[in-house]
């Protein structure tokens, strides 16, 4: 029996984790529609391309994120993920365990190397170039926690996830939150079916929620019902800068962003600073109302600093916006 399985923990990830090179340019354009849809990065071709430089960050990935965030905020958390066995998954533990997050279901393959992602970041926003290695998934005995965080795997990952369904379905008290990843939003949900009726709180933006529903539909409001109707007993919606949505089948509220400090530096592991942040509010007991107050404080702070973690508060620093909070920064029960 390993340390992990000798634990039980309030809140355990599960998701790919990889390093993320951040590379700051300074020579290329953004063009998008009308609508400030459909934008394309443009450089130029066949020439070489000054950047202002590079940074670094290992264990990052939505389900990583989200055990930073739990751990931060007083959750004893551990993660479900696979790694190579090169210098970059030393690192990567390195970097878990300096966050207090229990390592002890971290898979090295041997032969293999680590998921490596290549940012692009110009102004606020980034493109990333993603690159997911096809690791022989297993899902461990992760004992009883009361909290299942899962997020993005990789393409070949459709068996992996029927052991996540099994593990769910023989320890009934673990509740599910549940972020879909790209390929998870590709694989549809059909295929997918179990999970989405197991979820407890369910996560994605107003696009994603449109492709994984297949509908050209944008009220939110519509988007929330459709998706309750697939199984999740709570839904959760952002949109941006306009604020986020959540939906019990009851009732729905509606959530402003909480008001940037300065204008944001970098916008990634936002949608995930939210997510991991309501959930964790629910694993401490939190009502949705409150939950949906604490998400974008997490999401504001993280777009003042480079990558997904380094923003990500404690929960005292939390407390402490939530505190001095404008009057305007509330959730508002959405009457249909």
């Amino acid at each position: 029996m390993n340390l992990g399985e000798k634990k039980e923990f309030d809140f355990v990830a599960v998701g790919d984790i990889v390093t993320d090179a951040f590379i700051r340019l300074k020579d290329a354009s953004v063009h998008c529609d009308v609508d400030k849809e459909n934008c394309q990065i443009s450089m130029r071709f066949g020439d070489k391309i000054p950047y202002e430089f590079v940074e670094v960050l290992a264990g990052v990935g939505n389900s990583p994120n989200a055990a930073v965030s739990a751990s931060r905020l007083g959750l004893k958390t551990a993660l479900v993920t696979d790694l190579g066995d090169d210098k970059v998954a030393e690192e990567t533990i390195t970097t878990l365990k300096s966050n207090n997050i229990d390592t002890s279901f971290v898979n090295l393959h041997d032969g293999m190397k680590s998921n490596y992602h290549y940012v692009l970041w110009f102004e606020d926003d980034r493109t990333i170039l993603v690159k997911h290695f096809d690791y022989p998934y297993k899902f461990p005995d992760i004992g009883n926690p009361k909290w299942l965080y899962l997020s993005s795997l990789g393409e070949q990952s459709l068996p992996y996830h029927k052991e996540i369904i099994n593990y769910l379905k023989a320890h009934p008290s673990i509740k599910l939150a549940f972020q879909p990843g790209t390929f998870q939003m590709k694989l549809g949900i059909a295929k997918l079916r179990e999970i989405y009726l197991l979820t407890e709180v369910f996560f994605c933006n107003v696009e994603e929620a449109k492709r994984i529903l297949n509908t050209d539909e944008h009220k939110v409001g519509r988007l929330l019902h459709l998706m309750h109707q697939e199984g999740p007993k709570i839904v959760v919606v952002t949109d941006g800068p306009r604020g986020a949505y959540a939906y019990d089948g009851k009732e729905a509220w509606f959530m402003p962003p909480y008001p940037d400090p300065k204008p944001p530096y970098e916008r990634t592991g936002a949608g995930d600073a939210f997510a991991s942040t309501f959930a964790c509010a629910l694993a401490l007991g939190k009502s949705i109302p409150e939950a949906l107050s604490w998400g974008p404080i997490n999401s504001m702070s993280v777009v003042q600093q480079v990558g997904a973690q380094k923003g990500l508060l404690h929960r005292g620093d939390l407390e402490n916006y939530l505190n001095h909070k404008p009057e305007s920064y509330k959730p508002q029960k959405i009457v249909e």
